[in-house]
């Protein structure tokens, strides 16, 4: 057998194996140099006549041979540099454990190589204990422990530090982990296997005890605590903020408690220690030191380098005057705010303007009697104008619908926040995800002052179908509804486009129908958003009709003789307006219902047999700032406020409607005087009908609605969402009096139950649908929401998020009972999904705090499915 010229220990570095290699070399007996006398120094050049390959390795001779770039017939110097050379590559691959060259024998210059080495065995399976079983497959993924891996040790102790570095961020800060590999025994030719096992002890979460400070006067301990916003001692009545330790989050938060200091003038305060304290009941104590320091003010505060704007305009921005207590933290904010892309600083006020090159730094240039003098060093560059804008990812949507909503044209001078509007409009399209939406900046040139954009997209899934059954009002209830969000209309006699469906121009399309035994229903919309393609004017239009049948108590089924009948069509237009700014939309609205009733006697309608016409004008205004995801903003508000209002017919159609109101009221004393004949009784009810026919059959009317909507981000990704909405409704004439229709009904999800009577629900869940109204319906409404949103996805393939809730609504007759802190209160909690071929579902659960009308107890717990609302 020869002797290894070079030999890798598992145990030595590879710098420290390859030094030992290139000595270790030992010559057959028939040479006369022996090893120890070889060295470095002493090497001898050969012609390599032989390489072969030995060892436990399922890779052929050519290919270790080809890889370990020695070649035969090449001039080598033994020991030497090709030989460490081979050894080396031969480690990068990862695929041997032990590698060894020897020299087998020499003859003259020729020498001949044998390589030996072995494979590293591959991972058979894998076991994890101390998780759960549905954590097992994370952590296989994560670490990429797959069948077939190769172990190395490097794997190990990677898997190995990874996990304990996982749990001690989510505060088990005592975890441990141990891997161990066990050979699989096998037949001498099959490639090594090992299996492996991970035994992971997380240990119990370590919690902060208490936070304790020394040296602090000018800040109490309660208010340093509150500036670390990750770390908190125990606290059994937080409910936002866990106590527990995490090493990373309490290193940031001592950058806080310095910040906090700067803030109010201690620009010199430091941490002097930190101590932490391993209590026996495995909890942790924190013990910090402050150095406070001596508090100081702002002096001169000048500007260098400014021409574009003077220092006056800046020092108005800038808002901090000599005198004022010295703060860097609001002093950096009031150059650059990190936080709020659109926030009013001076690094937005160049780059809002063209200077996207421009820098903006704060010097310190004296501190004499604790007074900062501060030169405020401005670069600003050349204007910078857009060269190309772009947009990728748009397979279904046609270029057209995007570049009319971005706000970045080629040769424009750079603006950002040009480009945030721009993320804005987009993913408020829909069609788009909000949160893969991004801005590239390419090919940036400062010397030309020029810029490429490019907007990278990624569709989401813009039809919707809904398609469902249930059981409910005493039957089944079938439903179809078809939403294409992505229309594309000017191609609907294309044969080509139908891929399933036109697509492309932004149009929305919207078909439904629902039947069960007591109702039907069927609809049409469609809405253009850029009439003409010039502005952003939309056209919509929509058409529907429905029936409804009473039920009969008898038979226990819809009565087909007494039916309630509308027929409905929209038109409507709604501008962006500029003024005040463009984020408000001005919309208009003709409209006109006529509802037919044959033999429909119910508390609501005093005629069974007639008809009405509604003939209604509705003007709106709105103004909505939410970003960036429609279905979960994070920041903004939405206001809407809306008039409908009919023509005064009472004005011009000669009917005497004071004398037409005082005979209603004759007979109507007629109808509740028990003791008066019923023939008569009789008659008067079926003159009431006829008055309340005249009454009603062209409606007049005006209603009034308001509703404000705002999204404060508190922490991380959790939205507050207050709400208040309120809505009246009104008679020109008060002896014409107020319709039966277009009343408000509260309480519940919202939806409308089964009455298609004309009748607008509001939601107020926590309570039976409507159940917070008359049977008549209310004319006045309020009713305000707080809302607290976490999203647990927000994926293209579902938008996930939690919510709790509190409410509280009333619904009112007239102003006289109108009582704004008379209200029914609930709370409750919920959860909503996304999913782009189903829109927005939901269940939620809801608990009234006080009895509806006519109980006596309070209503409890409800449960209320959500389709196609957010609340």
């Amino acid at each position: 057998m020869g002797k290894p010229v070079n030999k890798l220990a598992k145990q030595l570095p590879l710098k420290k194996v390859l030094q030992y290699s290139l000595i270790a070399i030992t010559f057959f007996s028939a040479l006369t140099i022996n090893a120890q006398d070889l060295s470095y120094e002493d090497g001898k050049k050969y012609i390599l006549a032989e390489i072969t390959v030995n060892g436990n390795t399922n890779f052929s001779e050519q290919t270790i041979i080809t890889y370990s770039g020695l070649r035969k017939g090449d001039e080598i110097m033994i020991p030497g540099e090709e030989i460490s050379n081979a050894i080396k590559k031969l480690w990068k691959s990862n695929l041997f454990s032990d590698i060894e060259v020897y020299l087998l024998n020499t003859e003259g210059d020729s020498a001949s190589l044998e390589i030996r080495l072995a494979d590293l065995p591959e991972l058979k399976e894998v076991t994890i204990t101390g998780v759960k079983k549905g954590k097992q497959e994370t952590i296989i993924k994560e670490n990429k422990l797959l069948k077939g891996t190769k172990v190395t040790e490097n794997l190990v102790t990677t898997t190995k530090n990874y996990l304990e570095n996982k749990y001690k961020k989510n505060g088990f800060l005592n975890a441990k982990v141990k891997v161990i590999t066990t050979e699989v025994v096998t037949d001498s030719i099959s490639k090594p296997l090992v299996n492996m096992t991970v035994n992971i002890d997380k240990g119990e979460k370590v919690k902060v005890k208490s936070i304790d400070f020394e040296g602090n006067s000018v800040l109490s301990d309660k208010k340093l605590r509150k500036a670390m916003k990750n770390t908190k001692q125990i606290n059994p009545i937080r409910l936002l903020k866990r106590s527990k330790f995490i090493e990373a989050d309490y290193k940031d938060d001592l950058s806080s408690i310095v910040d906090k200091y700067k803030e109010v003038g201690y620009r010199d305060a430091r941490i002097v220690s930190d101590t932490l304290i391993l209590n026996s009941n495995k909890t942790v104590s924190l013990q910090i030191e402050v150095e406070e320091g001596e508090k100081y003010t702002f002096g001169d505060i000048t500007f260098i380098g400014n021409t574009v704007y003077t220092d006056e305009a800046l020092k108005r921005l800038l808002r901090i005057n000599k005198g004022d207590t010295y703060n860097g933290v609001e002093l950096q904010k009031r150059i650059a705010d990190n936080s709020k892309p659109d926030a009013n600083d001076l690094t937005n006020l160049y780059q809002n303007n063209g200077y996207l090159f421009s820098t903006i730094n704060p010097v310190e240039v004296n501190a004499d009697g604790n007074v900062i003098d501060m030169e405020i060093r401005i670069t600003e560059g050349k204007p910078v104008y857009f060269n190309k804008v772009t947009a990728t990812g748009n397979e279904k949507t046609n270029d057209h619908v995007i570049y009319r909503e971005i706000r970045t044209r080629p040769g424009d001078l750079y603006s950002k926040e040009n480009v945030v509007r721009t993320i804005r409009e987009l993913s408020q399209l829909g069609f788009f995800d909000a949160e893969q939406l991004t801005p590239n900046f390419k090919n940036p040139n400062p010397e030309e002052g020029t810029i490429d954009m490019e907007y990278a997209l990624v569709e989401a899934g813009s039809s919707q179908i809904e398609l469902q059954g249930g059981y409910g009002g005493g039957g089944f209830i079938g439903t179809l509804g078809l939403s294409f969000n992505n229309f594309a209309i000017k191609d609907i006699f294309k044969k080509e486009a139908y891929k399933p469906i036109p697509m492309g121009d932004g149009q929305r399309l919207s078909l439904r129908l629902q039947a069960s035994r007591f109702f039907q229903t069927y609809s049409f919309s469609f809405s253009e958003p850029w009439l003409g393609g010039k502005k952003p004017v939309q056209f919509s239009t929509s058409i529907s009709h429905t029936k409804q049948f009473l039920y009969n108590a008898q038979t226990r089924d819809a009565d087909k003789d007494r039916r309630f009948n509308i027929t409905g069509v929209t038109v409507g237009l709604a501008k962006r307006l500029s003024v005040p700014d463009d984020y408000f939309t001005l919309s208009q609205a003709v409209s006109f219902q006529h509802y037919d009733l044959k033999n429909y006697n119910t508390g609501l309608f005093t005629f069974g047999d007639g008809y009405s016409n509604n003939l209604s004008y509705t003007l709106g205004l709105s103004r909505n700032n939410t970003y960036n995801d429609p279905i979960f903003p994070m920041g903004g508000s939405n206001f809407t406020a809306t008039a409908k209002f009919s023509l005064p017919y009472s004005l011009f159609n000669d009917v005497d409607y004071t004398a037409l109101s005082e005979e209603r009221a004759e007979n109507q004393a007629i109808v509740n005087d028990a003791n008066a004949n019923v023939i008569i009784r009789t008659a008067a009810s079926e003159r009431i009908s006829e008055i309340d026919q005249q009454r009603f059959n062209w409606l007049e009317f005006y209603k009034v609605k308001f509703k404000a909507d705002w999204y404060t981000r508190l922490v991380d990704k959790l939205v507050l969402r207050p709400s208040v909405e309120f809505g009246f409704l009104g008679a020109y004439n008060q002896d014409r009096g107020i319709i039966p229709f277009e009343r408000f009904f509260v309480g519940g999800d919202g939806l409308g139950a089964l009455s298609l009577d004309g009748r607008e629900a509001v939601a107020l869940r926590g309570y039976p649908n409507q159940g917070l109204s008359t049977q008549d319906g209310g004319t006045i409404f309020n009713k305000f929401s707080l809302e607290l949103r976490y999203p647990i996805t927000l994926k293209q393939s579902a938008k996930i998020y939690a919510l709790g809730f509190m409410e509280a609504g009333a619904s009112y007759n007239n102003f006289r009972d109108y009582d704004p802190f008379a209200l029914k209160r609930s709370a409750g909690f919920g959860i909503r999904i996304f999913m782009p071929a189903f829109g927005l579902l939901g269940i939620d659960f809801g608990h009234g705090f006080d009895p509806i009308p006519g109980a006596s107890v309070k209503n409890g717990w409800e449960t209320h499915f959500i389709i196609g609302q957010q609340f």
